[in-house]
């Protein structure tokens, strides 16, 4: 709403928009990064959602219809936006200590020591990118702050990267800027967190963890490039806590998962790249943004028949209000993750199974009756969505979700199998998988080729 009324301030036409109390700080924020400092709002007491139509009335009435008047009609004093330095300028000088001290008190870190970007650094970054320091690879909501090498390599330096990473740096920042990404929902209340996976030669050129504990801290590449995310949103987006960053709860930045893609080749199945259309060998970055995750532990059984109907138990219920992302405020948007280890793989893949085959037993197995799907979807998410067979009559969504009018019929939670990403990654030898729900169209999937310099090679002879 708040684009909606910057638009139609941009053209003359006085704006207020309607908010809930508790979103007072982000949309300040946002108005700010607009260009509209001051943008005038009206003030909705408390949340609507837990109110009696007669409350929400009774609140408008004595607080938010004064304030939508007034700004109409009274000319708001624009603050004026903080003047930032030139990417150039060294903006502090001082200890290790004192440097860190610095970029806290500026909300420039994340709480954890920050390995300062001095020139020298960031000119090394630089080094591993064709393009120039100050091209402009897109413009980041919600600050409207251009993205450029300059600041990847600056944020590339303080998460403790390494200078070889710099071209899956700027791959991550390019899959932000996809608009199918959807950015600027980055702070979007369930507090989801970008999910990195990572396929092709660079696992390994790069010393990337794909094997026991590839979630974990502590493996220089898979750590530090999943901080530089969070810290790039934190400091190039603008979103942070108390303004534009409103996860109720949050969650902290996840370090990059890669394939195992010599044991998915050994069992002759395709790469997630592959799966999603890029060439063999290429080195591919996937993001989404997911609320959560959790282990499926024990998988037991020496049979598909045996194994999937757990693992698509635990899909299933891993799944609530994402439903929602299928035919609400999205459509055909939910992409839940399975991370399977290479064992579990391998034993699905003597009996034949390829991920094909797992994508399919989830889509017909990981269901939900039609009355729980729209409980999710519409009542108790206070989600105005029209019924699925209202859906499906109207052609957004497959015929599979109204095969007909019983409200015990079971319906999948994705539009088709292909929507359900499998990846093999994981300690080798235990019999674990794990799930990630989806945010939908608030993150939805994105990938994207890394695209190497010219002179990568000898960079990396040299480094």
């Amino acid at each position: 709403m708040l684009r909606a009324s910057a638009a139609c301030e941009k053209v003359g036409i006085p704006a207020v928009t309607l908010v809930c109390e508790g979103f007072v700080n982000q949309s300040k924020a946002t108005a700010r990064g607009l260009g509209f400092p001051g943008l005038p709002l009206g003030v909705l007491p408390g949340h609507t959602g837990t109110q009696t139509p007669e409350t929400v009335r009774e609140n408008v009435r004595a607080k938010t219809l004064q304030q939508v008047i007034d700004g109409l009609v009274i000319a708001t004093a624009q603050d004026a936006n903080e003047v930032e330095a030139n990417p150039r300028d060294v903006v502090f000088s001082g200890t290790f200590e004192e440097v860190n001290d610095y970029f806290y008190d500026k909300q420039w870190s994340d709480g954890l020591p920050i390995v300062p970007p001095t020139k020298e650094k960031v000119e090394a970054f630089l080094q591993y990118t064709d393009r120039g320091p100050f091209d402009v690879l897109g413009v980041m909501l919600p600050d409207n702050r251009r993205a450029t090498p300059w600041n990847v390599a600056v944020n590339g330096v303080m998460a403790g990267c390494r200078p070889e990473y710099m071209p899956i740096l700027m791959t991550l920042v390019e899959a932000l800027l996809d608009p199918a990404y959807g950015l600027e929902h980055s702070g979007n209340t369930p507090g989801s967190e970008t999910v990195i996976l990572l396929n092709g030669p660079l696992i390994k050129q790069l010393g990337f963890n794909y094997e026991q504990g590839v979630m974990r801290d502590g493996i220089r590449p898979n750590t530090s490039i999943g901080r530089f995310l969070r810290l790039y949103l934190r400091n190039v987006a603008g979103f942070l806590p108390g303004g534009t960053d409103k996860g109720t709860y949050g969650n902290t930045w996840r370090v990059v998962v890669p394939e195992n893609e010599d044991e998915v080749k050994r069992l002759g199945w395709q790469p997630l790249s592959e799966q999603l259309g890029f060439a063999p060998g290429d080195n591919v970055l996937t993001i989404g943004r997911y609320t959560g995750g959790n282990v499926v532990a024990s998988v037991a059984g020496s049979t598909p028949g045996e194994m999937m109907p757990y693992l698509a138990d635990r899909m299933l219920k891993e799944h609530g209000f994402n439903v929602c992302f299928t035919v609400g405020q999205g459509l055909g948007a939910l992409r839940p993750i399975l991370l399977l280890t290479p064992v579990l793989a391998e034993t699905l893949a003597k009996a034949g199974w390829s991920k094909r085959e797992v994508q399919q037993y989830l889509f017909d197995h990981a269901r939900m009756s039609a009355r729980q799907f729209e409980l999710y979807a519409n009542t108790w998410t206070d989600q105005a969505h029209a019924p699925l067979a209202v859906r499906v009559a109207k052609g957004d969504a497959p015929q599979v979700f109204a095969q007909s009018d019983d409200p015990e019929r079971l319906v999948p939670i994705v539009f088709k199998p292909e929507d359900f990403l499998v990846v093999v990654t994981g300690d080798p030898l235990r019999t674990n998988a794990y799930v990630f729900t989806h945010n939908g169209l608030r993150g939805f999937t994105v990938a994207k080729k890394v695209t190497l310099p010219r002179e990568w090679d000898r960079l990396r002879a040299t480094s």
